[in-house]
């Protein structure tokens, strides 16, 4: 099974503006930005998804959440506040099968989203 772009990235096989890091996750500058702020927090072990995760990732999920809220607060949005969105699926929207978590901030969010 080939490698999905975020694989690629945790791998530095693809460049990144990493803005976080740890044993169990990375966060990176999304590359098309749909806010000021936009960071992917992705799991550094492969789940295709959140419909996917399985009882043994739960610590790796609960210290994403944990780390979502850290590296929001490190880019200035804990203030005003910020958005995290999980996408399952084609008609969610996601785009690699990669379970990920945007981090957006820097403007006023509207809802319902999209």
């Amino acid at each position: 099974m080939s490698k999905t772009l975020f694989e690629k990235i945790i791998a530095r096989e693809i460049p990144a503006q990493i803005v976080y890091e740890d044993d169990v996750v990375l966060a990176f500058r999304d590359i098309n930005p749909q806010a000021p702020t936009h960071v992917l927090l992705i799991p550094k072990k492969p789940i295709p998804r959140i419909a996917e995760a399985a009882g043994e990732d739960q610590a790796a999920l609960g210290h994403l959440l944990l780390k979502a809220g850290e590296v929001a607060e490190k880019l200035g949005l804990k203030q005003d506040g910020f958005r995290l969105v999980f996408n399952n699926g084609p008609d969610a929207g996601e785009a690699v099968p990669h379970l990920h978590c945007h981090i957006l901030g820097g403007r006023k969010l509207t809802w319902p989203p999209g």
